[in-house]
């Protein structure tokens, strides 16, 4: 398939409609340069992976945002809706899988690390053609590409969003300003809720108490900046922390190592 100058799109005349090439797995390389991009609500009949090799995608599906840092990507089962929102420069490869070619993969979207091995997978089955030989070393390259996506760790990534109107409000403000480090008491009078009523609707739909999806979302914007090259320093002041201290602190009890050394261990794997 050709590098594609942008997000595939279905109605992109360059590319066929990935569900309609009879084939059980088609990769397609993709770059970008955008100051800023979002597509529409969309699903497709194959599932998809989406893979960066340079820049930050984010997606919206099945009430939840994930992030895709350069070291990782996004599995989106078959017939999931989602957007996907990019910015910066792009580089990287989706790849559409049917679902009876995956049988053992995720049936929930999720973030997974991409391991030097499956990156080449990548690499090389997006210089297939559309149509590659079916029975020979093409469709054993596309086995060994879905047993890697199989066997790819799952990482800690997901914000689930609550579907209640007044806290997707809620994250919508917190996301436009998360240095604002009002309490759950302060954020449910701003919905017009009881602190009670905020903490029973959140866990139903989130299974998180507040505290802890507030911590989740710092992570998602931390990642973000931190593969856009944001200082730790920056991103503490911007997340509302009072010291750089107390932001790794929290980092490293989340995802197991400091930011730095986090960073440094997913780009060692590209």
């Amino acid at each position: 398939m050709p590098m594609l100058e942008g997000l595939p799109h279905l109605d992109d005349p360059r590319l066929a409609d990935p569900d309609d090439v009879p084939r059980p797995v088609v990769t397609v390389g993709v770059t970008m340069l955008t100051a800023g991009m979002e597509t529409s609500l969309h699903h497709h009949r194959k599932a998809q992976l989406l893979f960066t090799l340079r820049g930050v995608l984010t997606c919206e599906a099945q009430s939840g945002l994930w992030i895709v840092p350069p070291h990782c990507a996004i599995w989106i089962p078959a017939g999931v809706t989602h957007n996907v929102r990019a910015a910066g420069a792009i580089e990287g490869y989706t790849v559409f899988i049917e679902p009876a070619a995956a049988p053992t993969l995720p049936a929930a979207c999720c973030t997974v690390s991409v391991t030097p091995l499956l990156r080449e997978l990548l690499v090389r089955s997006a210089s297939l053609p559309a149509l590659y030989r079916e029975g020979g070393a093409e469709s054993h390259l596309m086995a060994l590409l879905l047993a890697e996506i199989a066997a790819a760790p799952i990482e800690k990534l997901h914000l689930p969003i609550p579907a209640d109107a007044r806290l997707r409000r809620i994250a919508e403000l917190m996301m436009a300003d998360p240095s604002d480090r009002g309490t759950m008491q302060t954020w449910a009078r701003r919905a017009g809720l009881s602190e009670r009523t905020l903490a029973r609707i959140l866990v139903k739909q989130t299974g998180m108490s507040f505290g802890r999806w507030r911590q989740q979302l710092n992570l998602i914007l931390a990642l973000q900046w931190l593969a856009k090259g944001t200082t730790i320093q920056a991103v503490a002041a911007d997340l509302g922390y009072e010291s750089a201290g107390s932001f790794v602190t929290m980092f490293r009890k989340a995802l197991g190592a400091s930011p730095g050394r986090y960073m440094a261990a997913r780009r060692s794997m590209l």
